[in-house]
């Protein structure tokens, strides 16, 4: 299926947001998913599916200043 992941269009069988951020090899601890314009909490990415043209933004947070 094809979905919008920051804002490029991307293939994925990622069923899930959870499965769809290990894919992507990132550290979930630093994360916040904002998906089709909802932010989703972390204990709900497993039981939010991903589907054909959803839009995904994967935001990862680094200390610093």
């Amino acid at each position: 299926m094809k979905i919008i992941l920051n804002g490029s269009s991307v293939d994925t069988e990622s069923p899930d947001l959870a499965a769809l951020v290990d894919s992507q090899g990132l550290d979930p601890s630093s994360l916040v998913i904002e998906h089709n314009l909802n932010v989703i909490k972390q204990a709900s990415w497993a039981a939010t599916p991903v589907r054909d043209g959803d839009t995904v933004e994967l935001l990862n947070f680094v200390g610093g200043g």
